[in-house]
């Protein structure tokens, strides 16, 4: 009799779980979002293995987007398509990378402060407050002029100089959270400061820090092509930015090569509204308050 029992458990069990995801897709701003990301995301996984070297130089000088070159061609005959795909996934990855840092940085600070309280959030509070009142893109200039160029430094430059407002954010709402009856109760039944805070309090924040997340990736790219467009980024990691730094730097919108330097630029928009429409779209699940006006 204990077959069949364990047997029927696991539709009962998969259910809830099925109902939340088939009711998350429901939302037409997140299955667009998502769309689009994946398309990117595989472009950038997939595209550079059925492509040449970006960097190799053919005998087609500036030539327009044609059936041989579909982005058409630089000033040196390179492939503006080839590179526009190798250089998606170096975007990608920095803006992934810098924002998971990011993130995790103002979830240890922000929430570890504010449950933890006394000296110790005031301490962390006041290292989020001095990286508050610095400017964000001249801080990020001057550590990027710093510690030089390179991928490595530029994910640890963005994501350092960008994790204080989310860390003040986690750790108001850490502030509230702590008071609560459930949070007490654990206390009183002598669970861990870990556990209480993996479980009790990260789990009512995790829609925050998914949203936060997920801004974090697109602040990483703007940054970096902000970076890349200023000569402050190491010029051979071909990301969408650096493509936007050679294009500037051969004049092409004097010269009328459009093609060069629009589709990193459009790629850069489409990112940005892809992530923000999963942002808006998760917005309509986890707030109640938006989850109850959404139509059945």
């Amino acid at each position: 009799m204990t077959a069949p029992t364990t047997a029927l458990a696991a539709p009962v069990a998969a259910a809830p779980a099925a109902g939340r995801l088939k009711s998350a897709l429901r939302s037409r701003r997140l299955r667009l979002g998502l769309g689009i990301l994946a398309l990117l995301v595989l472009t950038a996984l997939l595209g550079p293995l059925f492509l040449g070297d970006p960097e190799a130089v053919g005998q087609d000088l500036g030539q327009a987007p044609s059936g041989a070159h579909w982005l058409g061609t630089t000033q040196t005959g390179q492939d503006v398509f080839t590179q526009f795909v190798v250089a998606a996934r170096g975007t990608l990855l920095i803006g992934a990378a810098a924002a998971l840092i990011a993130t995790a940085v103002s979830v240890v600070i922000g929430i570890g402060g504010g449950f933890l309280g006394g000296l110790t959030d005031e301490a962390l509070s006041l290292l989020s407050n001095i990286f508050l009142v610095i400017p964000g893109l001249p801080l990020v200039i001057v550590v990027a002029a710093y510690v030089g160029a390179g991928t490595g430094s530029t994910i640890l430059v963005i994501a350092l100089t960008t994790w204080a407002a989310s860390a003040r954010v986690l750790r108001a709402q850490t502030l509230s959270l702590r008071t609560r009856d459930y949070v007490l109760a654990a206390r009183l039944y002598g669970e861990s400061r870990r556990r209480i805070v993996l479980v009790e309090i990260l789990p009512n924040e995790l829609a925050i820090v998914v949203s936060q997340f997920i801004f974090a990736v697109i602040f990483a790219v703007l940054t970096q092509a902000a970076l890349a467009f200023l000569g402050l980024d190491d010029p051979s990691n071909l990301t969408w930015g650096t493509m936007l730094y050679f294009a500037q730097n051969a004049e092409a919108l004097a010269g009328g090569s459009w093609w060069w330097f629009i589709p990193p630029g459009l790629a850069i928009a489409v990112l940005g509204a892809a992530l923000s429409l999963i942002s808006f779209g998760l917005d309509e699940i986890l707030d109640p308050r938006l989850r109850a006006r959404r139509k059945p």
